[in-house]
């Protein structure tokens, strides 16, 4: 997939483009239908399938909320890869942006430079100056620009919309099962391992220590899998502050089951499956160690080792 970060860059094309514009914070389920929507109708007519994205995102940009991001951009721009997309234009969201009216997003960007034929977007997508353009702004313009348009119904679970925003909800209060089921897949922080306070090695239980660019990190002690070279090895993941120790800054340690391999200076995933328990303070090590003995005897029957 030809990833683009500035408009200016953006080749020279032999053809039209089938063009999905969002945020798309996330590849959730709602997500996925718009991409699989967008690279089935590219194929159909054979025509560039193209995502346009926003950096940073537009609420971070105006500051309303602290939104925290579900996915690094390069997280982001994977999943679309994998939805078999030709292109993705990670658009700088700025003052100028902000400022053009639906109409000249429309015509400027869309129509003049993306050469899209069709535009595809989910149907609480809003945009241009004040966020007035919304799915009828689109298709009034259509026949105005010529090209099609189509509106993706929110995708919905137990009736309620998929979203990034309740996403964000769940994996903030540890609810990662529920954010998975939204998602369509596990919740993945990515980063690299680092050396730590060697704690875990002393107590019998060795992790690896991720230092992370993800920007939600829900706390507690999860079932997981830590992913790399395409392989999924089960583990327990402590995110906390490690407070039987003292106060600390957000860790990321994993426990990887029957393994003993350094991975310092690895890239790796840590796919969340399930939260366990809360990270609780104990008066004494051993305590701690009796406890992880616990939860490691959890583990195993989790992923029926």
């Amino acid at each position: 997939m030809l990833i683009i970060h500035r408009i200016e860059d953006f080749p020279p094309l032999t053809k039209s483009t089938v063009t999905a514009i969002g945020n798309f914070d996330g590849i959730h389920l709602g997500h996925r239908k718009i991409l699989q929507f967008l690279a089935s109708e590219a194929e159909k007519h054979k025509l560039t399938s193209l995502v346009l994205t926003f950096s940073p995102h537009p609420d971070k940009y105006f500051g309303k909320d602290p939104i925290k991001i579900i996915q690094t951009m390069d997280q982001r721009l994977n999943a679309i890869k994998n939805n078999n997309i030709n292109m993705a234009l990670v658009l700088p969201f700025s003052k100028d942006i902000a400022n053009l009216s639906s109409r000249d997003f429309i015509r400027n960007i869309m129509v003049d430079t993306l050469h899209s034929d069709e535009i595809i977007v989910g149907d609480n997508f809003r945009f241009g100056k004040n966020r007035t353009g919304n799915v009828h702004t689109l298709k009034k313009l259509s026949s105005l620009y010529d090209y099609k348009f189509f509106s993706i119904s929110s995708e919905k679970r137990h009736g309620q919309i998929v979203s990034s925003s309740l996403i964000r909800t769940c994996l903030m209060k540890g609810n990662v099962e529920k954010a998975n089921a939204l998602l369509g897949h596990p919740y993945e922080i990515e980063g690299t391992v680092i050396k730590g306070h060697s704690r875990g090695k002393n107590l019998g239980f060795p992790t690896a220590n991720i230092s992370s660019k993800n920007e939600i990190i829900p706390h507690g002690i999860f079932f997981s899998y830590v992913c790399d070279k395409g392989q999924k090895r089960p583990s327990l993941t402590n995110i906390g502050t490690s407070p039987t120790f003292g106060p600390s800054e957000t860790q990321i340690e994993s426990y990887i089951i029957d393994f003993t391999e350094n991975l310092y200076g690895q890239t790796q995933k840590i796919q969340l499956l399930k939260k366990f328990r809360d990270e609780i303070k104990f008066n004494t090590p051993e305590l701690l160690i009796e406890q992880l003995k616990k939860d490691l005897t959890a583990a195993k029957t989790f992923f029926k080792l």
